[in-house]
């Protein structure tokens, strides 16, 4: 069983910049980064292979988010930069933890992300 646990969310101004983390423990394929914003629905951000540490973007986010992760401490980071307010929500980790399961099937408990202008 895969736990997750984030870490990192808080009060920041816009234009501002925030690092997200992720404690992982347990096998896994590939990690991502996600958010759910009030009356929203939950959006992808950001997912990386744990075995060789390829990222991968939506178009939607590209150039404001780094994706990254950590093979020794085994965590997972999302550095994200010229925040804006619309960018406020509960950011999750999630893990997908094999290449034969399509989606990510564990997820962490949330961290919240409020940007102030």
């Amino acid at each position: 069983q895969v736990q997750l646990v984030e870490s990192g969310g808080g009060l920041v101004q816009e234009g501002g910049s925030l690092r997200l983390s992720c404690a992982a423990s347990g096998r896994r394929y590939s990690m991502a980064w996600f958010r759910l914003a009030p009356g929203k629905e939950r959006e992808f951000l950001a997912s990386i292979t744990w075995s060789d540490g390829r990222p991968y973007y939506p178009d939607s986010v590209k150039g404001r988010l780094v994706i990254s992760r950590d093979n020794v401490e085994n965590t997972m980071s999302l550095l994200m930069n010229s925040l804006k307010p619309e960018d406020t929500a509960v950011y999750y980790c999630a893990a997908r933890t094999s290449i034969l399961i399509r989606d990510f099937d564990q997820w962490g408990q949330g961290t919240q992300v409020t940007v102030v202008s």
